[in-house]
């Protein structure tokens, strides 16, 4: 299997792919950028299919898998050997309790309609899904999300400055319908896939009891007046260098 470093395949997308406007780079948008270890892509109005774990979702002896599998040029590929490791349910696994996965699935719903378009999303043990309609620059949505949702964790945990996420985040973006109703399966099926649910509608932490018939295009049907009164303000814009039951 192929392997480059994220700086490479980003300098090879930059060539031939999407090059962001004046005026995208004005909002913050980065187009094809790299942290380093992983490619991301940052565009104004993309489905974006967005993975980010637990900073102790992968233990010491574990990582190496997850190194090589970042180095991987196939991004199906990269995303198997992810979720392999995943759904092995490492670490914590703190986003079991019902408090803490209300929490962050409440946060999810605030930012909907202001800085993106929720179109699936799936809090597992160790780890999240969501699939976007992306508004705002793909940094800042992350920033938004880890930083809340972190120093909430912390609060619940009787922590004080410990590190809740990982840094990095693994992200896809959706090129058509087809691709897009793949991914939404996925993303409803984890629960159950792990073992976790025995339908998707079960899992109280997914878009899957909220979009109606299974396997439906229709957009889940966000409870607005919680969103509404949880999650946290959207801060100032600036350019981005046991729920199973």
């Amino acid at each position: 299997m192929n392997t480059k470093p994220a700086l490479q395949v980003v300098a090879e997308k930059r060539q031939w792919h999407h090059q962001p406007t004046a005026e995208e780079k004005a909002r913050g948008f980065m187009g094809w950028y790299s942290r380093g270890y992983l490619p991301h892509f940052d565009a104004p109005g993309t489905w974006q299919f967005i993975t980010y774990r637990l900073a102790d979702s992968i233990p010491a002896e574990r990582r190496h898998e997850w190194a090589e599998a970042m180095r991987l040029e196939d991004d199906r590929e990269k995303f198997r050997r992810m979720e392999l490791v995943l759904d092995r349910g490492f670490g914590t696994c703190s986003l079991r309790e019902p408090r803490m996965a209300q929490m962050v699935q409440e946060n999810l719903w605030f930012h909907d309609v202001k800085a993106y378009r929720l179109m699936a999303w799936v809090i597992m043990p160790n780890h999240l899904h969501i699939l976007a309609e992306m508004w705002k620059p793909l940094g800042v949505v992350l920033k938004n999300w880890k930083s809340y949702t972190g120093t909430e964790a912390n609060k619940i945990l009787g922590h004080v400055g410990d590190t809740f996420w990982q840094a990095d985040y693994f992200d896809r973006y959706i090129r058509d319908q087809k691709l897009y109703r793949k991914v939404v399966r996925y993303i409803e099926n984890n629960p159950g896939k792990a073992g976790l649910v025995r339908e998707p509608a079960q899992c109280p932490w997914s878009s899957a009891p909220y979009r109606g018939p299974y396997g439906s295009d229709e957009l889940p049907k966000i409870p607005k007046h919680r969103a509404e009164e949880s999650g946290q303000p959207c801060p100032p814009e600036t350019n981005a260098k046991k729920p199973y039951e």
